[in-house]
This record gives structure tokens, C-alpha cells and sequence, in this order.
């Protein structure tokens, strides 16, 4: 009996646990997301930790993963049913070493059980965003995106700090819960020290939070036109590209009417699909050919730069040595009357690519699922080399793609490089859901706060906005609308931040104190072994 009560009790804390770590953020409960649930978020799942046995530890992070992520990303299901499972699946793997870790070192630390385990949580969602398959969603800080007075922080600290930061009331509120043979009292007076240093860490961020957003009341100011589509580029063939063609134009038209000191035209992500360059060249297909030579006529026709998210095709080897059309998902800034007719663009080629959806680089090691990927109408691109900064009168800015500007390093390059604005290029039509949107949305507002840099965005369908050097929306579009609007960008000059300075060192910090902490809790316990 006592066990299937331990049971029942596990499983209600795992449950919790899974609708804690989603909510938080944008999703189809709420597409704005409840930021206060997040402090207390990893309670349930730090208790269950010490409650389960060895045997089942793993299971349960498998479950939390599985379940926790197929309710933060059930938005991927549109996209391809097979996409959420493979996700979930994915995470729950992952997360079921990081319970085991997590156990691992709260078990050799057993006077900080809650504290050890935290450290190693913080460790696990800096890893979990690294390499092929880094997933910036679901990261704790992105939570807090509608607070300004919480993020500012993110400029010294970046997420993973401010993450670190939420995250760790849970570690002492669990600590406290579990004290069940002491009184409330004592608990609290016992875990004195650890709230009070939490409680200081707030009043600064506060603090900080309330002195710290810059006045960017006085540089120039650059207005681009952001254009929303309200289209799915790759939903069609031929007629749809001719559609959004029509709409691009007709659109862009009416934002350079009336604003004729624009400095620049943005277009979404992918908004022309025919490759420019390769058509103009070889002209194999008429039809598509056309297109081009209808686009290109167009830009030169106008007095303002036009940037255009395009599918770059360009003669040379791919990553597997065949030589041919190599595909680049790319941002191509045209000038009229300087390289639009032959167009000779300044490019940018996507550097990140969507892990299984544009790239999968273990082709031969794994055929079978790369052919799966290939029959499920994927497109895979070549990855970019390098990051490039453009400049439009003045205003220099890097151009991440679509999810690039979910990690924080890609943004910080480009500043490191000169950039003052970051002018983002997304299309997450595909996913008809607005707490998608949002979500992607949540984490390139960090972007701003971090490098202290204004950034706009142009989506095909959503969030179509522009957010200002302190993480503010100060314009957006309607989702799922055709519609454009008008950023007045600050040309920004002054100090580098920490953040761009140091980049995401909170994360690198509690990967190599996890580690510190499992290997010197393994010596002491072989030594105390030993002596007994």
C-alpha cells in the first residue's frame, strides 16, 4: 500500500512538474505565457528527484522530457506529425541523464542534496543548446520576456545567468518543503543564509532593472519597412510564388509612398524562393527565369536597398564533395542601380541551420533517416562560414535567420563585428500557431537587452515587430495579417556590454562546477569508504 501511495505521489509531482516548465512560456493555454510560475517551476521536479529510487530516476526524466516538451512545442505537429515525437523523444532522453546526474550529485552532496542538483540543472539547459541539436526553447529565462525590469540583467548575466537566478528558488523552496520532521520555522532559519543571498540577488536585479535601460532618445534614427506576407513561401509551386510576389510588391509600394525617407525594405525569410542568382545565369527554366527578371526590374525601379530572404543557389562542392547547384539559406541585400541587373547581392548565408528540417550532417552514418528526412519534402541547406554585417546609411546590422536569433552568440558576433542592430528574417507561417511565434519571439527580445542594440524583426506571418535597445516592443504587426510597418532604428554608439564582452560564461561556469562537483563528491565518497 505504502508503495503505490509513493507512487501516486511521484507520478502528481512528475505531472506538476511537466505543466510548471510549460506554462511559464507562450503556448496554447495561454500564448503570453504566466513569467511567475517559473519560480516555482523545478519545485515538484527537485523533490521528485530525491524521492525516486535509482531504478527509476531515469524513467522519470525520460516522462518529463517526453511530456514537457510535447506540450511546449505541440505547435511542431503542424509542421510534420512525425516532428513533436522525435522532439519529445529527444528531450527525454536527454533529460533522463540529467536526472541521473542530478541525483548523482545531490547523493554525494547530501547536506546540499537541492543546491548540487540545481547546479547541474543549470549545467544541463546551457549544454542542452549546444551543437547539431541545440534547442534554445524551454530555456527558463526567456520566460520572464514581458518583465523589462527583470531582463535588464541579461546584459551582465545573459539568460543562462538570469535562468540560473530563477531556477534556484526552486532549489530552496524544495530544500525547505522536504525539512518535513523540522518546524516551518526552524526550516526557514536553517536555509537563512541561502534565501537571504537569492533575496539580494533580487533586489539588485530590481534595482539594476530600474537605473540601467539606455536613453537612445538622442542618436539618428534609420526607418525600415518590415514586411509581413501572411504566406508560407514553400506551401506551393510556381502560382504561389507569383502571388507572393504581387503581394511583396504591392505591399512594399505602399510603405515607400508613404514614408519616402525610408532607408530600408525588409522581406521575411525564404519571401522569394526561386534561386535569383542561378535563374538570371542559366535561365533552364523559363517560367522561373521570369520571376526573377520581374523582381529584379522591380528593386532597380526604386530608390531605397531592399533585403530579401532567398534561397541562394551557387555553383560548387557540397559538404559531401559533389559538385553542382549548392543551396544557401540566405539574406541578400540588393542597391538599385548598383547590383541588382546581374545581381551581384551582398550575402549572407545561414550559419545555424534547424537541426533535421535544413540540415543533417550524418548522411552516411545514418542513410536510413536521412532518406526519411529527405521523402518527408525537407529542404536541407549548406551552412554558412561566416557572419556578415551590412550597412544602409550608416546603420551597420547582422541579419540572423529565422531561429539564429535564438542563440545568443550568433547576435554577439555580429556586434563584435561593428553591428549596432540586429534586423531579423523569420518564417514560422508553416506552424499556424501564434504561441509559436511568440515563443521564437521571447528569446530574440533577449538579443536586444544583451548587446543593449535595437532589433527588428520581418516575418512571413508573425511576430512581425520592432523592439527597442531595452527588450521593449515598440511596433508589431497583427499575426497571420498581410501588413508592413515602420521602425525608426537608433543608430547606436557607445560601450560594449559585459554579455558581448564574455558571452554566455554563467552557462560554461556551471557546466564546469556540475562537473567539479560530481567528480569531488566521487573522491570523498571513495575515501570515506575506504576509511570504513
Amino acid at each position: 500500500m505504502k508503495s503505490k501511495k509513493a507512487a501516486l505521489e511521484n507520478f502528481s509531482l512528475l505531472l506538476l512538474g511537466i505543466i510548471l516548465f510549460a506554462i511559464p512560456h507562450p503556448t496554447f493555454v495561454f500564448e503570453k505565457g504566466f513569467p511567475l510560475f517559473s519560480y516555482f517551476s523545478f519545485v515538484p521536479i527537485f523533490i521528485l528527484i530525491k524521492r525516486c529510487s535509482w531504478k527509476s530516476v531515469w524513467l522519470y526524466g525520460f516522462l518529463y522530457g517526453l511530456g514537457g516538451y510535447a506540450f511546449l512545442t505541440s505547435w511542431l505537429a503542424t509542421f510534420n506529425p512525425a516532428a513533436m515525437p522525435v522532439i519529445s523523444i529527444m528531450y527525454g532522453l536527454y533529460l533522463s541523464i540529467a536526472f541521473v546526474l542530478m541525483k548523482l550529485a545531490g547523493s554525494l552532496w547530501k547536506k546540499h542534496f537541492f543546491y548540487a542538483e540545481w547546479v547541474v540543472w543549470c549545467a544541463y539547459e546551457y549544454v542542452k543548446t549546444l551543437g547539431f541539436t541545440g534547442f534554445n526553447y524551454g530555456v527558463t529565462a526567456y520566460s520572464q520576456w514581458r518583465w523589462p525590469l527583470i531582463i535588464q540583467s541579461s546584459d551582465l548575466i545573459g539568460a543562462f545567468g538570469l535562468s540560473a537566478f530563477i531556477s534556484f528558488f526552486s532549489a530552496w523552496l524544495a530544500a525547505v518543503i522536504c525539512e518535513k520532521k523540522v518546524p516551518f520555522a526552524e526550516r526557514i532559519k536553517k536555509h537563512a543564509v541561502a534565501g537571504s543571498v537569492w533575496f539580494s540577488f533580487l533586489l539588485f536585479i530590481v534595482v539594476y532593472g530600474i537605473f540601467s535601460p539606455v536613453d537612445y532618445s538622442s542618436f539618428e534614427k534609420r526607418k525600415i519597412a518590415l514586411i509581413q506576407t501572411n504566406s508560407d513561401p514553400w506551401s506551393g509551386g510556381t502560382a504561389t510564388y507569383k502571388r507572393d510576389l504581387r503581394v511583396l510588391k504591392r505591399l512594399s509600394d505602399q510603405a515607400i509612398a508613404e514614408n519616402p525617407d525610408l532607408s530600408l525594405v525588409v522581406w521575411p525569410e525564404t519571401a522569394f524562393v526561386p534561386r535569383i542568382r542561378w535563374h538570371y545565369k542559366f535561365r533552364q527554366d523559363a517560367e522561373r527565369f521570369e520571376l526573377v527578371n520581374d523582381l529584379l526590374t522591380y528593386i532597380d525601379g526604386k530608390n531605397v536597398p531592399f533585403l530579401i530572404g532567398s534561397d541562394d543557389g551557387v555553383e560548387g562542392y557540397d559538404s559531401g564533395g559533389v559538385f553542382g547547384c549548392i543551396d544557401y539559406n540566405a539574406a541578400l541585400l540588393f542597391r538599385p542601380g548598383q547590383n541588382v541587373i546581374p545581381p551581384e547581392p551582398e550575402t549572407y548565408w545561414k550559419r545555424h541551420l534547424v537541426p533535421f528540417t535544413e540540415h543533417f550532417p550524418y548522411k552516411k552514418q545514418l542513410p536510413f533517416v536521412y532518406m526519411m528526412l529527405k521523402e518527408n519534402d525537407t529542404h536541407f541547406w549548406e551552412a554558412g562560414k561566416e557572419s556578415v554585417v551590412f550597412d544602409v546609411g550608416g546603420l551597420k546590422f547582422g541579419t540572423p535567420i529565422c531561429f539564429e536569433d535564438t542563440f545568443g552568440y550568433i547576435s554577439r558576433d555580429y556586434v563584435n563585428k561593428g553591428a549596432v542592430a540586429i534586423v531579423n528574417i523569420s518564417n514560422d507561417a508553416w506552424a499556424k500557431s501564434v504561441n509559436c511565434q511568440m515563443q521564437h519571439l521571447t528569446m530574440g527580445l533577449f538579443r536586444c537587452v544583451e548587446n543593449r542594440i535595437p532589433a527588428v524583426r520581418s516575418t512571413a506571418s508573425g511576430q512581425t515587430v520592432v523592439i527597442d535597445p531595452n527588450g521593449r516592443i515598440i511596433e508589431s504587426a497583427e499575426p497571420f495579417k498581410e501588413a508592413f510597418i515602420i521602425g525608426e532604428v537608433p543608430v547606436m554608439t557607445g560601450r560594449k556590454t559585459l554579455y558581448t564582452r564574455f558571452g554566455d560564461y554563467p552557462g560554461i561556469i556551471f557546466v564546469v562546477l556540475g562537473t567539479i562537483l560530481i567528480l569531488a563528491g566521487s573522491v570523498k565518497y571513495i575515501a570515506e569508504r575506504k576509511r570504513s
